[in-house]
C-alpha cells in the first residue's frame, strides 16, 4: 500500500505535534511532505530535521535565515508567508491537509485545498464558523473530502457511520465546563489569566483554552455541527460533562442514543481523521472498564457563560454574524491573554461588535476578508 503524503499546518501546535508522535508510530503509512509554521522556527527545524519534508514554510520570514542554518538537509525547501501557505494546500503530491492552524488564519488554506480536491483533516474549527456555507459549496462542487479532527465532531462521526441522516434527532456535543464549571459570577470577576488557562483535562494551546474557559468554544463546535454535518441549529444542543470520557452522543428518531468514549486525547481523533473510514492501532490511553468510575452530566449555565449563548445567537442570525463572533473573540481572547482585559469583559467585546457592525451581504471570501478586518478593529478599541 502507497503512503499517504501528509501536509501538516501548524505544526509547532499542540494538534501538530500529536499529529507527527501519531505519523511516527505508522511510517509505513504515512509521510510528512510539508510542515508550517509561524514563527516557532527552532521548534520547525528540530520537526524537520527529524522527519525530513520537502518543504517547510514559515509564517515570519524575519526568521528564516535563522532556520536555515539550523537545517541538517540543503535540499528542504523553504517558503515563507501567506500565499506560500496556500501553495502548500494545493501540492500535487500532497493526499491530505491537516489544518490545525489557530483562528481565522485557517480559513482560507481550508477553502483552498478542498478547491485543489484534497482531503481535509479540519482541527480549525473556524473555518466552517467563518464560512461554513462557502465552504459547503465547495463540496458540492468537488466531493466530500472535510473530515473532522476535533474530539467532539470526530465522535459524531464515528456514531454516524451506517446511520441516514435524516434518522437523527439530535447531536449533543458535551463540554467538560472548564476550570470555571462550579464558579459563581462573582468569583468570575477576578480571574486572572493563570486561572483560565488551567483547563482540568485537556492540554491545549492558549487560545482554545480561554475559549474552553468562557465556553466559547462550544459555541464554535455548534456551528461547526451545524455545517459539517448538515443538521439544524434546534437540532444541536451542548451539556455538560466533566469528565470528557465521552466526547458527544447522538440521539434518533427512535430514542436510542450512541456515544463514543475514550479518555481525553487528541490522538484517537488524529489517527481517525488521516485513516478515516479505517482505523489503525494507537498507542493510547484506554478506558478499564473493571474500575468504578461516574459519568455525570450538567445543563449550562448560559448566564455564567455568556460566550455560549452570544455564539448561538450568531450563528441562528447568518449572514456575516458568525465570521464578526470569531474575529472579535479572537481579539478579546488575545487582549485577556495580554491582560488588557478582564475575563468578564471577553463577552462585552464581542457582544458590541455583533451590535455594532453589518452582519448582512453576499457570503464570499472578499465580504469574510472585509467584516473579519472591521470586527478586528472594533474589538481593539472597544
Amino acid at each position: 500500500m502507497k503512503s499517504k503524503n501528509i501536509v501538516i499546518l501548524g505544526s509547532t501546535g499542540s494538534i501538530g505535534e500529536q499529529a507527527l508522535e501519531v505519523i511516527c508510530e505508522h511510517p509505513s503509512q504515512f509521510n510528512v511532505l510539508a510542515l508550517s509554521c509561524n514563527s516557532s522556527w527552532q521548534k520547525l527545524a528540530e520537526q524537520a530535521n527529524k522527519y525530513k519534508p520537502e518543504y517547510i514554510l514559515l509564517g515570519d520570514e524575519q526568521y528564516s535565515d535563522l532556520l536555515r542554518d539550523k537545517l541538517d538537509d540543503n535540499n528542504i525547501e523553504i517558503l515563507v508567508g501567506n500565499e506560500d501557505l496556500l501553495q502548500l494546500t494545493k501540492l500535487d503530491k500532497a493526499d491530505i491537509i491537516l489544518n490545525s492552524l489557530v483562528g481565522y488564519a485557517g480559513f482560507e488554506p481550508t477553502v483552498e485545498a478542498l478547491k485543489a480536491g484534497k482531503k481535509v483533516a479540519l482541527a480549525n474549527k473556524e473555518s466552517l464558523v467563518v464560512g461554513g456555507g462557502l465552504i459547503n459549496r465547495l463540496i458540492q462542487e468537488n466531493g466530500n473530502n472535510l473530515i473532522p479532527v476535533d474530539s467532539e465532531h470526530s465522535a459524531m462521526l464515528q456514531c454516524l457511520v451506517g446511520e441516514p441522516i435524516e434518522k437523527i434527532e439530535k447531536l449533543i456535543i458535551t463540554a467538560s465546563g472548564g476550570p470555571f464549571r462550579t464558579w459563581t459570577k462573582k468569583q468570575m470577576q477576578d480571574i486572572t489569566v493563570s486561572d483560565a488557562l488551567n483547563h482540568p483535562n485537556w492540554s491545549m494551546g492558549s487560545k482554545i483554552t480561554i475559549d474552553s474557559a468562557t465556553m466559547m468554544n462550544k459555541g464554535l463546535e455548534i456551528i461547526e455541527a451545524h455545517w459539517m454535518f448538515n443538521m439544524p441549529l434546534s437540532k444541536i444542543e451542548a451539556v455538560v460533562h466533566p469528565q470528557s470520557i465521552i466526547h458527544s452522543v447522538v440521539t434518533f428518531t427512535d430514542g436510542s442514543s450512541k456515544a463514543q468514549l475514550g479518555p481525553p486525547t487528541m490522538k484517537v481523533p488524529i489517527l481517525y481523521a488521516l485513516t478515516y473510514p479505517d482505523r489503525l492501532e494507537l498507542e493510547a490511553p484506554e478506558l478499564d472498564w473493571r474500575k468504578a468510575f461516574d459519568l455525570t452530566f450538567e445543563p449550562v449555565d448560559y448566564n455564567r457563560f455568556p460566550c455560549l449563548k452570544l455564539a448561538i445567537e450568531a450563528a441562528k442570525e447568518g449572514g456575516l454574524a458568525p465570521a464578526i463572533l470569531n474575529a472579535a473573540n479572537e481579539v478579546a481572547v488575545q487582549r485577556f491573554l495580554n491582560e488588557e482585559i478582564t475575563y468578564i469583559d471577553i463577552p462585552k467585546v464581542i457582544d458590541h461588535c455583533l451590535e455594532s457592525l453589518n452582519n448582512s451581504g453576499t457570503i464570499t471570501l472578499e465580504s469574510l476578508k472585509n467584516i473579519d478586518q472591521q470586527a478586528r478593529d472594533l474589538a481593539l478599541t472597544f
